[in-house]
Formats: structure tokens, sequence, C-alpha cells
């Protein structure tokens, strides 16, 4: 049975749990990670050397990095569909997956340390302001992305692509802060919460 290291409530240990789901692939986890087994004791940086979260083993297979862990699933254990095998369209896939880590990814980090973790270090106004700016403008990319589709990110079909993306968003409505009208980003909240991994690890008031 795969295994996985991570606590539950971090972001890209609900990527692999919600991937683990639509592929209808059994798991046992594991929780390490702050406030529960520590990631910088040997056994765990013997797994992975920058001590964090999720590690997966897979048999007697180890691996670290979460977008890579969902590639790695998909390609192993998923269907066609969810990880195309057409060199065009899993590029595209591939596109909004690296646009997730990098530029969305990027633009929430200030506003969320600030108004979720409430970090002592993210309280310049400025800062934040800027922040939640980036971030309201990479959801006005997204929501355009959307109403082109008129379904998922990448396509008109679910894609691994929506794993990332969909716990984006969800942390976008469960950050406090002032949310532009993005009709097509909130179809598609609702369209990802008929599925049943969403509902489990996405949707689940954890930002």
């Amino acid at each position: 049975m795969l295994r996985i290291l991570g606590k539950a409530s971090s972001i890209n240990v609900r990527k692999v749990l919600w991937a683990c789901t639509e592929i209808g692939l059994p798991f046992q986890r594991e929780d390490w990670g702050s406030g529960f087994q520590p990631t910088h004791v040997p056994e765990f940086l013997a797994l992975n050397p920058n001590a964090m979260v999720p590690v997966i083993q897979d048999g007697d297979f180890t691996l670290w990095e979460s977008n890579t862990i969902l590639r790695y699933l998909a390609s192993r254990y998923g269907e066609a569909g969810l990880y195309p095998v057409d060199p065009q369209a899993r590029a595209r896939v591939d596109q909004w997956i690296d646009w997730q880590a990098s530029d969305l990814n990027k633009s929430w980090s200030y506003a969320f340390m600030a108004l979720v973790r409430q970090s002592p270090l993210h309280q310049d106004l400025q800062m934040l302001a800027a922040s939640c700016a980036e971030w309201a403008r990479y959801m006005n990319v997204l929501d355009t992305q959307l109403a082109s589709t008129g379904a998922y990110v990448a396509g008109e079909h679910f894609s691994l692509a929506d794993i990332p993306i969909g716990l984006s968003v969800n942390r976008w409505f469960e950050t406090p802060l002032a949310h532009p009208p993005l009709p097509a980003v909130h179809d598609y909240y609702d369209r990802l919460n008929q599925r049943v991994g969403f509902r489990e690890h996405g949707r689940n008031g954890i930002p």
C-alpha cells in the first residue's frame, strides 16, 4: 500500500490525498510536519533531505515534491484522461500545474502568512496590499481561462492540473480578504465540489 508522510492540513499533502481519491488508490498516511513528528530527524531526512512534506513510498520507491508525486501517481496508476499521453494535451496540463507552483503560489505568499497564519513578520500593510492585488491579478487570469474552457482549467475535462488549481481556489475563498467578482472561478469551485476527492481534501475549510 502507498505510504504518504505528511499532515493532512498541508496543502501539498492534500494534493496527493486528492489524487489518490481520484485514482482510487489505497494509501496509508502518517502525520509528519509542524505539530506532529518532526521532519528534521535523521529518519525523515533520509527520505527527503529538504525536510518537507509530502513524501511517498511506493514499495521501495521514495519520492518527494508534491507536483512530481502527482505526475508519478497519475502516470503509473491513473487513467489517461487525468494526465494525457498526447504530448500537446499533457503539456497543457503541465503548463497550469507549473503556473500554480510559480506565479499563483508566489502571489499569495505574503497575504496568506499575514491573514491566515497571522505571522508577526508579515504585517506590513503596503506589502499586504501588494500581495492581495497580485493574487487578485492571477485569479483574474484563471477566471479568463475558465470562462474560455467553460469547465476545467486545461479543457472540458477534469485533469491533474485541477488538483493544485482547485486547492488554490479553496485557499483564495478561505482567506479573509476582499474577493473581486470572478464568476467563472465561482462556477468552477461549485463544479469541483461535485467530486468526492475535492469535498474530502479541498473544499473542507482548510486554507
